[in-house]
């Protein structure tokens, strides 16, 4: 059985199966730290699960808005049109709770509060907690990545 390991002190995201490691990737999570409260901004700790795995097929860098793909493609030019929004891009792996009080049900719930592991400009820099809550891979990575997991797969957040 696969499962990820995701390091917030490490800024890892790590592919078992069984113990055996598959992959092991760079990424950026929240700027604002660990947290599991809804409207944080931080990245939830604990034990979660793969709900969804959106954007099979779609090209690298397509722009994801509301978990739909928005016909675009990143570009700096795009960016520059669009300097607010937050680039979700790619892929996008929708992440669950498993842990009633922790990180699912009430203000603590990770699959309400759309936490995702989702791809990002190849401009940001991985290693380095800059995200709004999510986990934030390479476009590369995530597509890497994608094709080995499917919901369901296991996923612990820790510090």
């Amino acid at each position: 059985m696969k499962r990820l390991e995701i390091s917030l002190s490490g800024q890892r995201i790590d592919l078992f199966e069984e113990e055996q490691e598959i992959g092991s990737w760079p990424v950026s999570t929240a700027s604002n730290g660990a947290g599991e409260i809804n409207g944080s901004g931080c990245t939830p700790r604990g034990a979660h699960y793969i709900r969804a795995c959106i954007g099979a097929g779609e090209p690298e860098n397509a722009v994801f808005i509301g978990r739909r793909p928005t016909g675009e493609i990143y570009s700096p030019a795009l960016a520059g049109a669009h300097p607010q929004r937050d680039w979700i891009l790619t892929r996008i792996l929708w992440l669950c709770g498993r842990e009633p009080g922790v990180n699912r049900l009430g203000n603590r719930d990770s699959q309400r509060r759309y936490i995702y592991i989702h791809g990002t400009p190849d401009s940001e820099p991985m290693g380095i907690p800059r995200s709004h809550g999510c986990i934030r891979m390479r476009n590369r990575d995530l597509i890497q990545l994608f094709d080995l997991v499917s919901p369901g797969t296991p996923v612990d957040i820790y510090e």
